[in-house]
């Protein structure tokens, strides 16, 4: 009697922001357990920081580049790169690669790390063909398209193609969901006035929709519709789409509204 040979279980880096270690380290665990369910092993290298993006928005490229040779050598070794922010995953796919042109020694060692870099959501269904999550959430709830997932890296029906699998969800979309939060990471802070009338004009239209809670897949832009929600008194609920679609919603909301 013969084997067929079992094949490697793919490697993924697991890039897990910011963000998420400093406000809501609930999503790295939800992101690395969905990957795993993928049929895939994941590491979380201890020496990775920043993708460099707020240097990046500000004009600082050689701050930026240090900072991108830093992750690269931590992650290119890996089979894929997966990050749970569309925010991080286009600076490491799309601007990484401009920061290194023309550099004999950096531009391929960078092309060949960027090309293996994906979101979250778009990882489990576009390239290990993830169809259905086995998870349960009982809700009715709205769905808000980052800027840089949906502009720079295509992430659309990804999510709602899983969440429409998640039992007891009920997906209703609202009226602006690919118009920008206002958050655009140093943009709320310089230019507050317009980022505030921004994110104003946006809960409008997740109130009006009458959902009880509110998903994403970028923790900046949760972060900042789940405080002007709480500040407006709202009881929608705010969570990462990656605890959802794990089933691990045991943690508070992001800002602790809703229920």
């Amino acid at each position: 009697m013969t084997t067929e040979p079992q094949t490697p279980r793919p490697r993924v880096g697991l890039f897990a922001t910011c963000l998420v270690d400093l406000f809501r380290p609930s999503v790295g665990f939800a992101s690395a357990q969905l990957i795993e369910d993928a049929g895939c092993t994941v590491i979380v290298p201890m020496a990775q920081t920043c993708c460099g993006q707020p240097a990046y928005n500000t004009g600082d490229r050689k701050d930026s580049r240090a900072i991108a040779e830093q992750v690269i050598e931590q992650f290119e070794g890996f089979d894929y790169v997966v990050a749970p922010s569309g925010s991080c995953a286009a600076m490491l796919k799309k601007h990484y690669p401009g920061l290194f042109k023309g550099d004999v020694k950096w531009e391929e060692r960078c092309r060949r790390f960027s090309e293996k870099v994906f979101e979250l959501v778009s990882f489990l269904t576009d390239v290990r063909g993830v169809p259905a999550v086995n998870a349960k959430h009982v809700a009715t709830a709205t769905y808000h398209d980052s800027c840089s997932g949906l502009r720079e890296l295509g992430v659309q029906t990804q999510p709602r193609q899983l969440l429409a699998s998640v039992e007891g969800l009920e997906l209703k979309e609202m009226a602006t969901s690919d118009v920008c939060c206002g958050f655009g990471g140093t943009f709320c802070v310089k230019y507050s006035d317009i980022s505030g009338a921004m994110v104003t004009k946006k809960t409008a239209d997740i109130t009006a929709t009458g959902a009880d809670l509110l998903l994403a897949g970028d923790m900046g832009c949760l972060m900042n519709m789940a405080g002007k929600l709480k500040r407006e008194g709202s009881p929608i609920a705010v969570r990462h789409v990656a605890e959802v679609l794990a089933g691990m919603t045991d943690k508070p909301p992001i800002a602790g509204s809703g229920k």
